[in-house]
């Protein structure tokens, strides 16, 4: 890093607490104002704050290292985020129309208060354990490999960055709510865009072009079917990513995250109106669009590089590992100044990341905990507690990185396991509420309870297993397990089955809980339901939205999702 560096980094510092000062004199008079923004973010907020909260550390150390170990397999969970346009031309509507600030109470609104109850305590439990915890884990690895620094003052460097992270990112979260994140999201998005675009072209330039760059890729073979790094779709006898395992898992995830997680969805409720939000979501779908370019090939291109021997200003390229892809072509690549910029770019990535959880934990907490036990709490009150719910969130993610450091290698893995088994129920929920209203208050219940009960099974049974074949270095856990006939079926259930399947059979058990439990049970009143399903929206209710969206929306839908079929026609 140079004077230059340091100065550009400066520079970006000075435009963010210039943000910070202009939104902290935006006086916060309720908690819609502090978690909401007050409903009146306009499409370019909504769809920057969409993308920037989504690209967080795991995508430039995950992705990236995706890239340079599997190539193309993990694409589907980028391109799969046309989903978005899901979450604003089907949900935006009854979530507009229901007013409701969070994911649990708007279950609340359609099922029963624990719905509400069970789903706000599977999402902080996921927020503190994953996202906070792996964002700033990766986020400390990332600067530690940039800087090129092991310890500063006796200290290890990855504490003091990853700390460091913390605490910047959570004074201007607990500070500016939902504000602070909307307006930041729209100086850092474009800086980080720009950044990685460099990376791109300066790295394509180095290996030889992008032609030279796929030929040293589609050469190496990934499985025992012909599969090389370049395909997208692959033989569905591979182990990890056969093609309809990989449709089916990442669509379930994909479902679940875009139009049903609290992280993604808060940002469009913070909508001043269903076309503001419809087009934001539009808008992030568009920007959701680069990170496999941005991301994942720069992965690839360091992988190429390592490959061919490329000589960067007198030393081979190589790789310490796959993760390290695109901290080392950020920190070998970059001339200066440039570098500083990258930085810029991904400090951008992680403090957006970081603001997004830390003000969708707190409010979780503040309106569907706290204020259901003290509905009278002034909004004074609300703002307080949700600024202390963001400090214990920041301290627990802090606590859990040493848990989270220990298995650092397998960090990319766990975060998918983690979330294939909690997807399935959650969004099995969701879809059947708003279709029909034949699913009944305690047939929603039973079905995310089944779901998260099954999830955890799975998990632990990854856990256990693992750590058996992990003992001594030799344990045959498969052969163990086909000779015991207790483990047997438990074992080719829960372990053997590929990840992605099973999480698409959690969806049909989960909808299968929900329609067999509806059919016993009494189903939600009318009054309760009316405007949050499709046949139950009024004609005024559907006016609205017909007028919220024109030729416009369904012209730049169209382009969306004919590029998302052209990109799998060119890596097929």
């Amino acid at each position: 890093m140079g004077t230059l560096d340091w100065i550009v980094i400066a520079i970006f510092g000075l435009l963010l607490i210039g943000i910070l000062a202009w939104v902290f004199r935006q006086k916060q008079k309720d908690s819609g104002d502090y978690f909401l923004a007050g409903r009146d973010a306009t499409w370019i907020a909504i769809g920057a704050s969409i993308f920037a909260s989504n690209i967080g550390s795991e995508h430039l150390i995950g992705l990236a290292g995706a890239g340079a170990s599997s190539g193309m397999a993990m694409a589907h969970w980028e391109i799969q985020g046309w989903m978005i346009l899901i979450l604003g031309w089907v949900f935006v509507p009854f979530y507009s129309r229901s007013m409701v600030t969070t994911m649990p109470e708007f279950l609340e609104r359609r099922y029963n208060k624990e719905s509400r109850t069970i789903l706000s305590i599977i999402s902080l439990i996921s927020y503190v354990l994953t996202k906070v915890a792996v964002t700033v884990y990766a986020g400390g690895l990332v600067f530690k490999e940039v800087f090129g620094i092991e310890t500063l003052w006796g200290v290890d460097f990855f504490w003091i960055s990853a700390i460091g992270l913390v605490l910047l990112t959570a004074i201007y979260t607990v500070i500016g709510g939902m504000k602070s994140v909307l307006y930041t999201s729209v100086l850092q998005t474009p800086i980080l865009l720009l950044g990685s675009l460099i990376i791109v072209v300066l790295g394509l330039k180095a290996v030889g072009g992008w032609d030279e760059m796929m030929r040293i890729t589609r050469a190496v073979k990934v499985n025992a079917y012909g599969d090389s790094m370049t395909n997208l779709i692959r033989s569905n006898n591979d182990p990890n990513f056969p093609w309809l395992g990989v449709l089916i898992g990442s669509a379930v995830i994909g479902f679940w995250y875009w139009c049903t997680d609290q992280y993604i969805v808060q940002r469009v409720l913070s909508g001043k109106d269903e076309k503001q939000a419809r087009r934001g979501t539009i808008f992030g779908a568009y920007l959701k669009l680069t990170p496999v370019f941005l991301f994942m090939i720069p992965g690839m291109i360091a992988f190429a590089m390592a490959q061919k021997g490329v000589v960067i200003h007198g030393e081979v390229f190589t790789l310490s590992s796959s993760d390290a892809a695109f901290p080392t072509l950020v920190s070998k690549l970059l001339p200066a100044g440039i570098k500083g910029l990258v930085v810029s770019g991904i400090l951008a990535a992680l403090m957006s990341s970081l603001a997004s959880l830390f003000n969708s934990s707190s409010m979780l907490f503040t309106i569907d905990f706290y204020k259901k036990y003290r509905p009278n709490a002034s909004e004074k009150k609300l703002l307080h507690v949700g600024r202390m719910a963001t400090v214990v969130v920041v301290i627990l993610g802090i606590l859990w990185i040493p848990v989270m450091r220990s298995i650092g290698d397998v960090l990319y893995t766990y975060l998918q396991d983690v979330q294939s088994v909690l997807a399935p129920g959650i969004a099995a929920a969701f879809l059947l509420g708003i279709v029909s209203t034949k699913p009944t208050p305690k047939g929603g219940m039973w079905g995310m309870i089944a779901g998260f009960i099954v999830g955890i099974v799975r998990l632990g049974a990854k856990v256990m297993y693992t750590s058996l074949a992990n003992a001594d270095g030799y344990f045959d856990v498969k052969k163990w397990a086909a000779e015991t006939d207790v483990h047997n079926w438990f074992y080719r259930l829960f372990y053997d089955v590929n990840w992605l399947f099973f999480s698409g059979g959690m969806l049909v058990f989960s909808i299968f809980v929900i329609m067999i439990v509806s059919r016993f049970t009494k189903a939600a009143p009318d009054s309760q339901i009316k405007g949050l399903t499709f046949s139950s929206a009024t004609a005024e209710q559907k006016a609205i939205t017909r007028a919220s969206w024109n030729g416009w929306d369904i012209f730049n839908t169209a382009i969306i999702l004919t590029f998302t079929v052209a990109f799998y026609i060119y890596f097929w």
